[in-house]
């Protein structure tokens, strides 16, 4: 393999940049359903109206499965808000403002973030049976919906285009639901990188520009912090422990 620039590297993947192509290549043996559903997962989100990579090709590469999309040049959200930390309310308003873009779509084909949270939660084996029970209640008695929820909303997966255009990339974790999931989702993940303050600009502008209640969301970021716990990433492992107390916020 002599591919043009390595953009990432994960444990499970690598992803290249290749003649205009984004190229994303697993590690062998990764499941091949997972790989079809992220494929189709991808395609749902294309028939919506929200700017994405086009997805080009489901292959294999040296006997290792690879995803195909379209490359979008351009600058990360991430980075310009590093770059540029004077236009933090500016670039807030915009990731803000793009996720609720996101939160207006639909798309009825797409699992359920609530089957997803359960099973997660349900089958994890690092997290003690009563605090399955408070969680799986709680969840229960989480708002239902059937908006588009990104899944892994953060400044990195938004691209800005040379043209300016505003680019939403990484579908894998796709579902429809509520938004208070995606929202307590992106909260959490400010936090696990050490953003509190931006967490706290996020949560209050979403919940000024969207009129759902902090209080809301913050209800769900024990479920999503659990759901994140079933990683079993052990470097997370700590942090989250300390998030998935199911307590009331006031």
């Amino acid at each position: 393999m002599n591919f043009e620039k390595i953009i990432a590297e994960r444990p499970t993947k690598i992803v290249y940049k290749d003649n205009g192509r984004t190229i994303k290549l697993f590690v062998e043996n990764y499941s091949k359903s997972d790989i079809l559903n992220e494929a189709i997962n991808q395609a749902r989100v294309e028939e919506t109206s929200l700017n994405i990579p086009a997805l080009l090709e489901v292959t294999k590469i040296e006997n290792r499965w690879a995803l195909i999309s379209e490359h979008i040049e351009g600058t990360t959200l991430e980075e310009l808000m590093n770059e540029h930390p004077e236009k933090n309310d500016e670039y807030m308003e915009l990731f803000v403002d793009t996720q609720l873009e996101i939160l207006r779509q639909k798309s009825p084909l797409l699992s359920r973030v609530e089957d997803k949270m359960k099973r997660k939660i349900s089958n994890a084996v690092n997290i003690n049976e009563t605090t399955k029970f408070d969680l799986l209640h709680r969840l229960e008695g989480m708002p239902t919906g059937d908006c588009v929820c990104h899944g892994d909303y953060n400044p990195s997966n938004i691209i800005i285009s040379n043209d300016n255009k505003v680019f939403i990339i990484d579908w894998s974790h796709v579902t429809q639901g509520s938004p208070v999931f995606d929202v307590a989702r992106t909260y959490l993940l400010f936090n696990m990188e050490d953003k509190n303050k931006m967490s706290e600009q996020y949560l209050d502008l979403f919940s000024q520009k969207s009129g759902i209640s902090k209080k809301d969301i913050l209800r769900c970021v024990p479920i999503v912090a659990a759901s994140q716990m079933t990683k079993n990433k052990e470097e997370e492992q700590e942090f989250l422990a300390k998030w998935i107390d199911v307590v009331e916020y006031q």
